[in-house]
């Protein structure tokens, strides 16, 4: 399969991936793959009961005493059994991790779902983090930079004194309403003068496009709007202003599956963590600018709790990849969040053909 991992700002060092021996390795590989599928401390006896590991206990529990010195292995409390730190997860994720191909029952299932979705590009991110939710078990994450449609028709209604609602029709059928402050003391003549002017100014073109070309015209007095209309203008224009990032974009995160996060919190004694990821969920912003690293790299990435500045990620992992548009530009980050625990094998093949299927749809669209 060709995916691949994207180093992360704290890769592992090579020369610890190197001084460890082969029965090291298979070692702290037997104790991850356990942690993950169980999400308990592993001993030497369980592993020497596997079957999988050709060593007594005691040599188990030596080897498993030099990986604990190397800061990849953990022992909780007084048990007896050990489990990977995060230095020791990301050492698994980079260099032992056996990424598989996504078997053939969930892309057809997600091919099939992702198609019929819906007929636009928000439909689309909307049902692949629902989906990504269910078949990862944990919360799907969609950032999508959402840009400004080119306009064919603007329409202002005022509401009340110096409120007006904007009306704007997309090319593209979409229809998005703004509230705005506006002058006192405006005739109804003025609100229909200062449609017709913005319809036909931004026919064809975005609101950011167009924006600085108005406002010139109308600084220099060349508009063909009265005073009292321009005024009406100039009040919704500056008040759109800022509202977009560079290109007329605007990041925006989609989240499905939250509640996922909360299974097994009770018995692990991370409810107050995940109360806290919640609550850096709702802010959104700091996630969306850690999930914009996920753009720089054509792969999927992978981070390992407190990697990220998110505190509340201490305890969690996050695995994303990003999607292109017709142009193949990345356009936006599609991923899961979940407890570093999950099953990274299963999971990072299914958001990277997600994040694939839907840069074909986009492709697709006319």
């Amino acid at each position: 399969m060709n995916t691949h991992l994207v180093p992360t700002s704290k890769p592992v060092q090579p020369s610890l991936i190197g001084e460890l021996s082969e029965r090291s390795r298979e070692i702290f590989r037997n104790i991850v793959e356990s942690y993950l599928e169980t999400g308990e401390p592993v001993g030497s006896r369980t592993l020497s009961q596997r079957g999988t590991i050709a060593l007594s206990s005691a040599s188990i529990r030596n080897v498993m005493s030099d990986l604990e010195s190397a800061g990849l292995l953990d022992a909780p409390h007084t048990s007896a059994g050990r489990v990977p730190t995060q230095l020791g997860l990301r050492f698994f994720v980079d260099g032992l991790l056996e990424v598989g191909n996504l078997n053939a029952e969930d892309r057809k299932g997600i091919d099939s779902q992702l198609a019929a979705s819906g007929r636009t590009i928000d439909d689309v991110l909307t049902q692949a983090s629902t989906l990504l939710s269910g078949l990862s078990q944990c919360a799907g994450l969609v950032v999508t930079s959402k840009r400004d449609p080119a306009l064919k028709h603007v329409e202002f209604v005022p509401l009340a004194p110096q409120r007006t609602l904007v009306i704007m029709v997309g090319e593209d059928g979409s229809v998005e309403n703004r509230v705005i402050e506006t002058p006192l003391g405006l005739p109804p003549s003025s609100f229909i003068e200062a449609g017709n002017y913005l319809s036909a100014r931004m026919r064809g073109r975005t609101l950011e496009e167009v924006r600085s070309d108005i406002l010139n015209e109308i600084t220099a007095q060349k508009s063909e709007v009265d005073g009292l209309a321009a005024r009406l203008v100039s009040a919704g224009l500056a008040e759109w202003g800022g509202l977009a990032g560079p290109g007329g974009s605007t990041p925006s995160l989609i989240v499905r599956g939250q509640s996922r996060l909360l299974e097994d919190v009770a018995a692990t004694g991370e409810l107050e963590r995940v109360r806290r990821l919640f609550d850096d969920i709702e802010r959104k912003n700091d996630l969306i600018q850690m999930l914009e690293l996920a753009k720089q790299g054509d792969g999927v990435r992978i981070f390992i709790g407190a990697e990220s500045k998110l505190y509340s990620l201490s305890g969690s992992s996050v695995i994303a990849a990003p999607y292109a548009d017709q142009a193949q530009r990345v356009v936006g980050v599609i991923g899961v969040i979940g407890p570093t625990r999950i099953n990274y094998a299963r999971i990072v093949p299914m958001v990277d053909y997600t994040a694939r299927v839907i840069s074909r749809l986009i492709s697709q669209q006319k």
